[in-house]
């Protein structure tokens, strides 16, 4: 995939770029009007460009997990899923082991992010883990791996930080701007506003409704800037680490039937996640995304695979269903993996999941929240085992099924 890595660090370049103009043009209205200087303004974006790429770079992973609310756990927490993350961590090749994160969500998503594979991590919501069987599991923490190896985790970070620190700063200038003209130009000295008139007034309004505007534009851009393709690279590399392209294809099928809405996610860091995390209330994840492919042809493209060379496999049918048109794989990232089997998708009635093996995932994720919320356990004499909340202050509580007193 070192065609894709080439990709994604010359997008990551234009990207701060990109960032640095929008930054500069912003800059330039505020120190016109507030410091009757555009060099000002000019100095002042460039110094903060320069901060913010810093911060991107070195501390963006860490700022989007604790947005997304992430904790880290240990392999002692959730064996299972520490477990899957290293059998695809050594599939891919990394050379590190990625941390493990998870979100005390019930929406249905993973992301992955680090500015290398050796400061990667991989999170994913509590409702995932408790919904999907291990195949499942493993083409979610395989897709993410993708994104690590292929580093598109770094362009990830940069464009979540810098984007969304743009639609801040454009938000409070066009303020600023439009409440400075509304109030005679506050901010510039009196002989600038005399000078400048009613025309001016107009003109800076006029400038500060534009930032309203084209910041959110500017934002669904570079959404778009961000290449879908990366995505169904992702996804080949699943089917590729697993050998077992339905895994990943159920978990899509689960994740699009969700209707939960991940209530961590914004707009500056919904291009992370496996699946686009924002829907109408009670609605079913759209096809309609512009951070993502749509999930149905995603579903279509991986059960098209059977068997050959996962990659090659992968590239004929994203042809197929794109009717004939251009491949998403280069030729020479095909030939460099060769050929690898695939294992055939099982009937429904094999890979239907007993309800009990449900049960045991449902309780085993339960009381990993309950410990990492650091809820105690209080066991009673009937068996009965009594969940407290650290806010929890009384000596004694009550056993809902016996009437049991149990000291705390």
């Amino acid at each position: 995939m070192w065609e894709q890595i080439r990709s994604n660090q010359i997008r990551s370049v234009i990207l701060v770029i990109a960032m640095g103009i929008l930054l500069v043009a912003i800059g330039y209205a505020i120190g016109f009007y507030f410091f009757e200087s555009a060099v000002v303004g000019l100095i002042l974006a460039i110094i903060l460009w320069g901060i913010l790429n810093l911060i991107a770079f070195f501390q963006g992973d860490n700022i989007l997990l604790a947005i997304s609310r992430a904790r880290k756990i240990k392999p002692e927490d959730h064996p299972r899923l520490y477990n899957v993350v290293e059998e695809m961590k050594i599939a891919s090749g990394l050379e590190k082991m990625p941390d493990v994160y998870i979100i005390d969500d019930p929406a249905l998503n993973a992301f992955a992010t680090g500015r290398n594979p050796d400061r990667a991590a991989v999170a994913i919501t509590s409702g995932l883990l408790q919904k999907l069987n291990r195949d499942e599991l493993q083409g979610v923490i395989a897709h993410e791996i993708a994104h690590i190896k292929n580093r598109d985790v770094l362009l990830m970070a940069l464009c979540s930080v810098l984007l969304g620190t743009i639609v801040i700063l454009a938000f409070f200038a066009s303020r600023f701007l439009i409440f400075g003209a509304i109030t005679g130009g506050a901010g510039r000295s009196r002989r600038s506003s005399s000078q400048g008139g009613g025309q001016a007034q107009i003109i800076i309004m006029v400038v500060g409704l534009a930032l309203m505007i084209l910041a959110p534009i500017a934002a669904q851009l570079i959404y778009f800037a961000i290449s879908r393709k990366r995505e169904y690279l992702a996804d080949a590399s699943s089917a590729l680490y697993t050998r077992y392209p339905e895994g990943l294809a159920s978990a899509l099928e689960k994740l699009g039937n969700s209707t939960a809405q991940l209530q961590s996610a914004n707009q500056a860091t919904a291009p992370m996640y496996i699946t686009n995390p924002f829907r109408q209330k009670g609605m079913k994840a759209s096809d309609l995304s512009s951070t993502h492919p749509p999930l149905s042809e995603r579903i279509r493209i991986l059960r098209a695979m059977a068997g050959g060379a996962a990659l090659a496999d992968y590239d004929q049918a994203y042809r197929q269903v794109h009717a004939g048109g251009k491949g998403v794989i280069a030729a020479g990232t095909m030939g460099a993996v060769g050929a690898v089997g695939l294992r055939s998708a099982e009937p429904e009635a094999v890979t239907k999941e007993p309800e009990a093996e449900h049960l045991e995932r449902s309780r085993e994720v339960s009381d990993l929240m309950l410990r990492m919320n650091k809820y105690r356990t209080i066991p009673c004499d009937c068996g009965t085992k009594l969940k407290l909340p650290p806010t929890y202050k009384d000596s004694i509580v009550k056993c809902p099924h016996c009437g049991r007193i149990n000291h705390v």
